[in-house]
């Protein structure tokens, strides 16, 4: 197959990962034990097989595309939900896909996913309460917005505590999740995604 040939393929397959990552944040789930504004989807699954098959460029690349999609057609937050989901997207996908490129093979698959989460989970802190929350309270006042992390937890005292004790492990069980539904399907889909069937 020539160089070419094989460069078609990949801008595609990740154009068709990004529209199959938008889709997919259309399902999602509320969960108890958090805030209603904040929903379980599996939508950086398409990132982290771009991320495996191709690089950790076209990880990226694949979020960026469904969060410009949605932004499009369905974004309800004035961007700021898509730059969340962006940034912290990109923290799972990158190293994932950079680990497993040097050590192609389920221990590097494994490491690398495994590297993602506990990096996007622990990067969560830091840019929800410096960047998003910031900007989520020019849509919605942050007394409201802590008020609903108050409601299942009364003892958050504030923001800092809020996301400590819930966005942080709930980012780490999400990508978690995500990398175990790779794991099922990755072996399946990369003669696919390599153009060998």
């Amino acid at each position: 197959m020539s160089k070419q040939t094989v460069n078609t393929r990949k801008i595609a397959s990740v154009a068709m990962l990004g529209a199959i990552g938008f889709l997919l944040m259309f399902i999602d789930f509320s969960i108890p034990i958090m805030p209603v504004f904040i929903k379980l989807d599996f939508s950086e699954l398409p990132g982290l097989l771009a991320a495996f098959a191709y690089g950790p460029v076209s990880g990226a690349v694949v979020c960026l595309i469904k969060n410009l999609m949605n932004l499009i057609f369905h974004g309800s937050t004035g961007g700021v939900g898509e730059l969340s989901n962006f940034l912290l997207g990109c923290l799972y996908v990158m190293p994932a896909g950079l680990i497993y490129q040097r050590v192609k093979s389920r221990k590097g698959a494994l490491m690398g996913s495994l590297t993602g989460c506990v990096v996007s989970a622990a990067l969560s802190l830091p840019i929800n309460y410096f960047l998003i929350y910031p900007l989520y309270g020019k849509i919605m006042p942050m007394e409201a917005i802590l008020g609903l992390y108050q409601k299942i937890n009364p003892s958050c005292t504030g923001l800092f505590d809020a996301l400590l004790w819930f966005n942080v492990p709930f980012t780490f069980c999400k990508e978690l999740l995500v990398a175990a539904i790779a794991f099922l399907i990755y072996k399946r889909l990369s003669p696919i995604l390599h153009g060998r069937k």
